[in-house]
């Protein structure tokens, strides 16, 4: 998944210094936090993957301090904002990582849960694979993996400003455009991951909880 971060949004958006600014993260930091309350384990290591900005995992750090936070990215550019951001955090708030969901090795010693917001869209179908096989090699069973994000689903009519987001990512790059939350689940139980909730979200965003059966 070597595509930088920032692409789907205006660089003028996300500011000119090194720590960058997304409007879409002070927006929904919210709504996902108040589902992350219900989804989170009480207390352990959350591995964000694909942090971005670095702005939620500050503001998550800061609401959930029983949590060890883990930000990572594979861009050069989110990891320098992402420890901007984070020398503002709590103890609990790591170094971002670079990571690449893509590559066998995460190099991550252990995570009680997965979060990953707004990337299965913006990166090319083989970034997700690698996402749920780097997910079923380090989550233990039960455990959570969380996705916020726009998708396309079988029974649910699709909104027309995300038909039109589709397009603009895929007009981007054709590798990238929203998935079916069906070949997603499909994906994921090859590998022993199930999808057991989801929530509708502001703006045409929804919150899907899958976990780990183990092996």
């Amino acid at each position: 998944m070597a595509k930088p971060s920032f692409p789907p949004y205006n660089v003028g958006d996300l500011g000119t210094g090194v720590r960058r600014q997304s409007p879409a993260a002070a927006r929904n930091v919210g709504p996902i936090g108040d589902v992350l309350a219900d989804w989170l384990p009480t207390r352990g290591t959350v591995l964000e993957i694909a942090s971005g900005t670095g702005e939620h995992a500050l503001a998550f750090a800061r609401r959930f301090p029983s949590l060890t936070w883990q930000p990572s990215d594979p861009d050069p550019h989110a990891l320098a904002s992402i420890e901007a951001w984070c020398a503002e955090g709590p103890d609990n708030l790591l170094p971002p990582l670079q990571l690449d969901v893509c590559e066998a090795d995460w190099s991550v010693g252990e995570a009680d849960a997965i979060l990953c917001i707004n990337m299965v869209h913006i990166s090319p179908w083989e970034a997700s694979r690698g996402l749920i096989d780097g997910a079923a090699t380090l989550l233990r069973k039960g455990a959570p993996l969380i996705f916020y994000g726009p998708w396309l689903e079988a029974d649910v009519v699709t909104a027309p400003s995300n038909l039109a987001f589709d397009q603009s990512l895929k007009d981007r790059d054709p590798h990238w455009g929203l998935r079916s939350v069906e070949d997603f689940a499909a994906e994921a139980a090859l590998r022993h991951i199930t999808l057991a909730e989801r929530r509708t979200m502001p703006a045409n965003n929804i919150m899907l909880r899958f976990f780990a059966k183990g092996i």
